[in-house]
């Protein structure tokens, strides 16, 4: 049963490695996976003393802290459901993700987020802040409620329970509600874990904010269940110029980011390069597509392999990955092989295409949600003849590896040839730059 929720398997990588480093602020403090438990106990205690219990949703509004960590893991252990939010956004922005996830209560830290605090007032959401004063210290809530550790050990954490709520990005349209489950999340990380390869040895920097399923997924909670280190940058959010430093110091072994983050740290190496680089297994590339030619330039530069990923919120992030070298070849330009799921390329009458043929990726297994939050409409579109379909166009090659041809909104026949309109590259870049901007201000 543990291995079906994400809270049974950090209970017991907190067993197994209780002293091996799980989470270090940069140049602050570093936790134990056993301390880490402890911490995320206690602050659990804290949300049940606040009247917060199963299938309640907590707004979560923080840099890169440890203070998220904490109650990212609380929230979950609660059996309530922890709605990450990004703290760049306007109060109108606010207003929609605390409405629309029907929010019960608001937490950011102490440093007020105004924007936050000013929706939830209109709404008439409980707002309370929360920090972690150093390794030996619990979490205080600003809400004066007597805290029982009792409560969170009578409390079971079930595989349906809906742990995270998020939102598609909403470039072409309304942002859709994804809930995912203890079992999606405890099935990514699973998949995550095993194609990478993850262990007890391994370490990486944080370096996507922690309210996108990329950096939360694959870059915390999959090394967390991997009993391996992650550390957040002292400043809250990626920083090029301390990036090589906290990889170099706390022994990283690999790092994911997107492809404008990855060029960003190729240009500040080609302008002011490190006088040491830290031997990596691999470097992760996902969320948008990788240029080839900026591959070949991670790998000369860096000596590590660079594989490319697909991924999406629904499917809990991961549902391809080019292999490790010693596991198989990873092809440029392609984003890999189905990990731990079934994945098709269908037509629009559901039939699967054989290798060679584009068609819709269409994907199933237990990381998929089981369908958006109050949106029967597009449910319907998106699981038809018992698969999830991406949207997105693809065809297989006769290895099984997986390229990306377009959207399905994007496809226009002339004369029939199908082409891609750049509407989809576009705005993926938009959405690149805008993520870069945010880690950056």
């Amino acid at each position: 049963m543990e291995n079906q929720t994400l809270t049974g398997l950090l209970k017991k990588v907190a067993s197994e490695f209780p002293n091996h480093r799980a989470l270090s602020v940069s140049g602050k403090f570093d936790l134990t996976h056993a301390r880490l438990q402890e911490l995320v106990d206690h602050a659990a205690s804290l949300l049940i003393a606040s009247g917060i219990g199963p299938n309640d949703t907590v707004a979560l509004t923080f840099p890169n802290t440890v203070e998220l960590v904490v109650l990212f893991l609380a929230v979950i252990r609660c059996r309530a459901t922890a709605v990450p939010l990004n703290a760049a956004y306007t109060a109108e922005e606010f207003e929609f993700y605390l409405s629309d996830s029907e929010s019960k209560l608001l937490i950011t830290p102490e440093n007020p987020i105004l924007a936050a605090k000013a929706a939830a007032t209109k709404l008439n959401i409980p707002h309370v802040t929360a920090k972690l004063a150093g390794a030996t210290s619990h979490v205080t809530l600003s809400s004066t409620a007597e805290s029982s550790p009792d409560s969170v050990l009578q409390l079971v954490n079930d595989a349906s329970d809906v742990a995270l709520f998020l939102h598609t990005s909403g470039t072409t349209s309304r942002p859709k509600g994804v809930p995912l489950t203890q079992l999606n999340l405890a099935s990514s990380v699973q998949n995550i874990k095993s194609v990478y390869k993850l262990t007890e040895s391994d370490s990486t920097v944080i370096v996507l904010p922690l309210f996108h399923v990329h950096g939360l997924i694959a870059g915390l909670l999959s090394s967390l269940v991997a009993g391996a280190a992650v550390t957040l940058p002292a400043a809250g959010r990626f920083s090029a110029s301390t990036f090589w430093a906290d990889m170099l110091s706390y022994n990283a072994t690999w790092y994911t980011a997107v492809p404008t983050i990855h060029q960003i740290i190729l240009d500040r190496h080609d302008s002011k390069p490190e006088p040491k680089y830290p031997k990596l297994r691999f470097i992760r590339s996902c969320s948008s597509s990788l240029a080839p030619s900026i591959l070949a330039r991670l790998e000369e530069t860096f000596g590590a392999p660079v594989l490319e990923a697909y991924a999406m919120t629904e499917a809990t992030h991961l549902m391809c990955s080019n292999p490790l070298p010693e596991d198989g070849p990873h092809k440029p330009g392609s984003v890999g092989l189905a990990v731990g799921q079934e994945l098709a390329i269908l037509d629009e009458k559901g039939l699967v295409q054989p290798e060679g043929v584009n068609g819709e990726v269409c994907i199933r297994g237990p990381n998929v949600t089981k369908g958006y939050k109050n949106n029967p409409e597009a449910n319907k579109a998106a699981f038809l003849f018992g698969w999830f379909h991406t949207g997105d166009i693809g065809v297989l090659d006769s290895d099984g590896y997986l390229s990306l041809v377009g959207r399905i909104k994007e496809l226009i026949n002339r004369g029939g040839n199908e082409l891609i309109e750049t509407e989809a590259q576009v705005f993926d870049k938009m959405r690149e730059i805008s993520l870069a901007h945010n880690l950056f201000v």
